[in-house]
């Protein structure tokens, strides 16, 4: 799997042609982070990233598994989801992109029902859409196809799995010098390409 500069941003832009959510994505990319940073939200701002996370799969993931989790993270008292939302942006809300604290945002964003380590990337992506990509099987399989990870898939995966997740993007990103959201929807679609996989 070639995961370079060209290859990225040409999927990339067929990701933005071809996948049905793209302008709801492209617009939370634009606002989530200027909306979590203030405090002019309601609890359906929050829950959108929830949904988001399962719903993307278009029907492909199990669907009691979705809507347990859903229902979950809504049984949340809206406060608590405040306090983990501002303690994750507060992590990583820094310049220096080397100084984000991604433990201390996946550990308050997992505090809440519904929120596994892989549905807090989910928000740390929208968070910081320039700098997070969301852990999901498919990211991480083209990930590991390009030789960036040599482990299959950890389900579900610990905080440990995405520190090294994490790694990988981050040294795609910087020798590929695109930004994470552009990388995210380069390795969603490029999952389809792997021997395989058709969707």
């Amino acid at each position: 799997m070639d995961l370079s500069e060209s290859t990225i941003r040409d999927r990339a832009r067929a990701y933005a042609e071809a996948e049905p959510l793209y302008d709801v994505e492209r617009q939370h990319v634009e606002t989530v982070p200027k909306t979590f940073a203030g405090d002019e939200y309601g609890r359906r701002d929050a829950q959108w990233i929830v949904r988001w996370y399962f719903r993307r799969y278009l029907g492909e993931y199990p669907d009691r598994e979705r809507r347990e989790r859903e229902a979950a993270f809504r049984d949340n008292e809206f406060g608590d989801v405040i306090d983990a939302l501002d303690d994750a942006v507060d992590a990583v809300g820094v310049k220096d992109d080397d100084s984000a604290n991604v433990a201390g945002a996946l550990d308050a964003l997992t505090a809440l029902d519904g929120v596994d380590v892989a549905v807090a990337s989910g928000f740390l992506q929208f968070l910081a859409p320039s700098r997070f990509v969301a852990i999901d099987r498919r990211t991480w399989a083209v990930l590991a196809a390009a030789g960036e990870l040599d482990h299959p898939y950890p389900d579900p995966p610990t905080a440990a799995d995405y520190r090294r997740f994490d790694e990988a993007c981050r040294a795609v990103m910087d020798r590929t010098d695109v930004d994470a959201w552009t990388l995210y929807r380069a390795l969603w679609r490029s999952f389809s390409e792997l021997p395989g996989e058709d969707s």
